[in-house]
């Protein structure tokens, strides 16, 4: 997964520290296996990652009552609080868990370098201050510490000497909302451009306003910090009451509009799905209003539970480019926010980031559930109100703008060194900028969105060769055009600058790898073992490969064989099973749909696994089309996997059952669809027939290939 991470331009990654994993007994910690929170900080490194532990001791994260042991609940002492028996507990946990970090902080050289301090606590700033004054006593030494700063969180003030920066969050969709709404209404704001940084939806106390903090604290959406987000939706898990489908188009569009809004560093949640130890995930059972799988924590990420790599992965990449090449300049930029109101539909979004001299349009007909009218013979005067010192019209020649698009075009940017060219204005997103030819020559990698015609307009008329129709404005500048992006292969010049102009698919297809820009048709990242060599995921028997050779200015192509990967189906029949619909019943304290617990009736399916697919060292997996309500996977009598349906393919894990599955199917429970229950699911996925429908089944085999360096 690390690698995944690195693979989609992911430059540090955060973890909850779950308490309930570590000290399962009182005094008794573990961190061993997937508990070994040094490893996981080392292999990171290895990856170029650096790394955001976040302490608790409080965590959430879907967790039976939120991270927090047993024991620890039932001891009956206040909680989340300067207490002196839950201070001294959290002392032991804390103790254990900087302990676990010794040496790896960025202090002492390692890449450990942010911490976060409790979560989504908004009404207790002096106990925040607390858990990282003791933090810092048992050692934590850390450039950034932070807490979630959404629901008009209260911080501690920074003239207390133990600031907490506040970090921001931003969701599609929610599967704590009631079943009753289509779309929550916290989610409209976060596709278009705004100034609020605050999510509402979220939080106590509620009344507090700007302005109105009691002595002795600051209300986070209102202090001087920078605009950091660590929950920007990378998808949406799922409840058994309210199942939202989140798209990957969604997830790229809400990431983008928040560095439209100012954001100054992009977090995810869940960037990755996982799964989770049967029993540990929220439940009505344990005091909590909804109840969520047993097992699967898969959040319909970029990278899915079983390391699936999703649509989402190359969208967000090419931002992840982006502000690689250009984040340390665009950080400082301030934002001006443009645009009509939130529910007009015939409104353009815009914003501007700018120095005043260069800077970024930010453009969107984009938003879930219908999108905005599309914008034709676009063209926007820019000036002094939005930052600019000097007026600028974009762009040159008025275009179309589709309905659903979400954009960024570059102002003024400049290229090459200190004498070249100037690059006015873009319909098309910057991908990635670097140095060629030995350092002597620029190459500038642009992404051509569908449905947008790319133009290009160069300050003054420079020379230019290369493909597109090229005239001359009447204010003395160069119009570039193009019917057609040219493709990877077909370079424009301009003095010692060479422009690239891919089409999405390629563009999604573009990683840059150890300072190499790949292009692959699978996920790629270094090989942390072997230096200049690559790692290929693959689920493809034959992969595409082409590494770019900065000294040619030219791709170097190969293909790339894995022969035990594959996708297999294994079932193509519709089975549509019989099965009873169990009594429904409400639980928990907010009296929502509670899932049925009674597969007595459930419709039974097994799936033997053919004998040559249990050998070797890739992933295997089972991906399943069905529609139903709930279903449960269990191999040998054990519980490997639980699915509320929601309209993705269902997904189980088999790599750790494999000898198992030698003489044990794999068993499917599963329980009927009935649209009368009141279980809410996306409009999209609504009309499915009532009953369990087993369409397809495929057994995919997953390799990890090394390529030697090329």
């Amino acid at each position: 997964m690390l690698g995944l991470a690195r693979s989609g331009g992911l430059t540090s990654v955060a973890s909850y520290v779950f308490w309930r994993h570590h000290e399962p007994r009182p005094g008794e910690f573990d961190w061993s296996g997937a508990r070994d929170l040094r490893r996981f900080v080392r292999l990171a490194a290895a990856h170029g990652l650096d790394v955001v532990v976040r302490l608790g001791p409080w965590s959430h994260g879907e967790m039976r009552h939120g991270g927090f042991p047993d024991w620890l609940v039932d001891a009956g002492i206040p909680l989340r609080q300067d207490h002196p028996e839950y201070l001294r507990l959290v002392r032991r946990l804390y103790g254990q868990i900087i302990a676990q970090l010794e040496g790896l902080t960025h202090d002492d050289g390692g890449p450990v370098i942010a911490a976060q301090i409790e979560n989504e606590l908004a009404d207790q700033p002096e106990h925040l201050a607390t858990l990282r004054g003791i933090a810092e006593e048992h050692g934590l030494r850390v450039p950034l510490w932070t807490a979630t700063g959404w629901g008009r969180t209260l911080l501690p003030r920074r003239d207390q000497g133990l600031p907490l920066l506040p970090v921001c969050s931003g969701y599609a969709d929610g599967f704590w909302a009631d079943s009753s709404v289509d779309q929550p209404p916290f989610a409209a704001a976060h596709f278009h451009y705004e100034e609020v940084r605050d999510d509402l939806d979220d939080g106590q106390p509620g009344e507090i306003q700007p302005g109105e903090a009691p002595p002795g604290a600051v209300l986070a959406s209102a202090a001087d910090a920078p605009f950091i987000t660590c929950e920007l939706g990378g998808g949406m898990h799922v409840a058994y009451h309210r199942r939202p489908l989140v798209t990957p188009e969604d997830v790229a569009a809400l990431a983008l509009a928040t560095v439209g809004s100012g954001s100054v560093w992009q977090g995810y949640y869940m960037y990755a799905g996982g799964s989770t130890p049967d029993g540990d995930q929220e439940s009505q059972e344990a005091g909590q209003p909804q109840d969520v799988p047993r097992i699967s924590y898969d959040f319909g990420a970029p990278l899915g539970e079983h390391a699936t790599v999703r649509a989402h992965h190359g969208m967000l990449r090419r931002q992840h480019l982006w502000l690689a090449a250009e984040g340390s300049r665009l950080a400082p930029m301030r934002s001006t926010v443009g645009g009509g109101a939130a529910d007009d539909p015939r409104s353009l979004r815009w914003a501007v980031r700018t120095d005043g001299e260069s800077g970024w349009l930010f453009l969107s007909t984009y938003r879930p559930h219908g999108h905005l009218d599309p914008q034709t013979q676009l063209q926007l005067h820019l000036g002094a109100r939005e930052g600019l010192r000097r007026p600028q019209t974009v762009p040159a020649r008025p275009l179309d703008l589709p309905a659903g698009v979400s954009t960024v075009w570059p102002l003024n940017l400049a290229l090459g060194g200190p004498d070249g060219p100037v690059l006015r204005c873009a319909t098309a997103e910057v991908l990635t900028r670097r140095r060629i030819a030995g350092g002597s020559t620029e190459l500038l990698v642009l992404t051509a969105r569908a449905g947008v015609a790319v133009q290009m307009l160069l300050a003054g008329e420079p020379e230019i060769t290369g493909p597109g129709r090229r005239s001359v404005t009447s204010a003395g500048d160069t119009l570039l055009e193009f019917s057609v992006a040219p493709g990877p292969d077909d370079l424009v010049s301009c003095g010692d600058v060479r422009i690239m102009v891919l089409d999405e698919t390629d563009a999604d297809r573009l990683g840059v790898v150890a300072d190499r820009m790949v292009l692959s048709s699978a996920p790629v990242h270094a090989d942390p073992e072997s230096p200049g060599g690559l790692v290929v995921h693959t689920e493809e028997s034959e992969v595409e490969l082409a590494v770019f050779d900065d000294a040619a200015a030219r791709w170097r192509r190969r293909r790339v064989h894995a022969p035990r990967a594959g996708v297999q189906l294994v079932l193509a029949d519709d089975l549509a099973p019989p099965a009873a619909v169990p009594v429904p019943r409400a639980g928990g304290p907010e009296g929502r749909l509670a899932a049925p617990q009674d597969f007595s009736g459930a419709a039974v399916v097994e799936l033997k696994v053919p004998a040559e697919h249990l050998i070797g060292d890739g992933r295997l997996l089972v991906r399943l089309d069905w529609t139903g309500d709930v279903g449960r996977a269990r191999i040998g009598g054990r519980l490997v996997g639980e699915h509320y349906w929601h309209g993705r393919v269902w997904e189980i894990e088999l790599t750790p059952w494999r000898d198992a599955l030698r003489t044990a199917p794999l068993v499917l429970e599963l329980l009927p669809w009935c649209a009368e229950s009141g279980v809410w699911v996306h409009p999209s996925v609504r009309q499915v027939p009532d009953g369990v429908h087993l369409r397809r089944a495929w057994l995919v085999r997953r390799e990890r290939h090394l390529v030697a360096p090329c």
